[in-house]
């Protein structure tokens, strides 16, 4: 995919934004789907890794992205936890970090206005509708083919899981991930690719972001909120 430096929370939140609405749509889960992608490029790049279930960070390490950095210090900050637990501990702090980022890297523009003409708020608009419509047509090419799984990047891989496992409706439908149920679990093991104690840790990181999902959708349903399912 074309987007070099843009770490792979940025890509996965620019990918929820719906470009005809110029806002996130179908994505009310989309801040533990910022926070798995983050743990899965960490992982990636061989600075977290599993130890009896817990995940560890290599101390001191630090990748140059603000976003993926935030998160290395959350972890190295706080008590232990398991992959869940970092999956859902402040992950809306990463996705505001996120948002702010791109911002700042001129994806997104901020303006201020006023709810009820009152009180202060800040609105943001997409900057580069082109370069998010090109990603969402690549994470549905990873997602459908015709490109076998083994040549697929490690990236990609675990973008298109996430935004699947998230359940990013406005990217993936549930039709899709029932459909290319079989895909996701290649692509899922695709993304552990570059150690060979990856394609385990990936499976679980996957598992946790599913669970996570899955308590959101129970909360807002028994709340009356509805479920979000599909």
């Amino acid at each position: 995919m074309p987007y070099g430096s843009l770490s792979l929370p940025t890509r996965i939140f620019l990918l929820a934004w719906d470009t005809g609405r110029d806002r996130i749509t179908g994505a009310p889960d989309l801040h533990f789907a910022v926070r798995a992608c983050a743990l899965a490029e960490l992982a990636q790049r061989g600075l977290l890794s599993d130890v009896d279930g817990i995940a560890t960070p290599v101390f001191g390490a630090r990748t140059g992205d603000l976003s993926l950095d935030g998160v290395l210090e959350l972890i190295e900050e706080s008590r232990p936890r398991r992959w869940r637990g970092w999956i859902t501990h402040k992950a809306r702090a990463t996705q505001d970090g996120v948002r702010d980022q791109l911002v700042s890297e001129g994806y997104l523009r901020t303006e201020r206005t006023r709810v009820l003409g009152i009180f202060p708020s800040r609105r943001y608009e997409l900057e580069r509708a082109g370069y998010v419509e090109v990603l969402h047509a690549e994470a549905l090419a990873v997602l459908r083919g015709p490109v076998p799984v083994s040549e697929v990047p490690a990236g990609d891989a675990a973008l298109v899981v996430c935004a699947a496992t998230g359940k990013l409706r406005g990217v993936i439908s549930g039709k899709e991930r029932r459909q290319y149920k079989e895909r996701l679990d290649a692509l899922t093991d695709r993304s552990g690719a570059p150690a060979p104690e990856l394609p385990e840790l990936m499976r679980g990181l996957r598992k946790a972001l599913a669970s996570a999902v899955s308590s959101a959708e129970a909360a807002r349903a028994s709340s009356g909120g509805g479920g979000g399912g599909g």
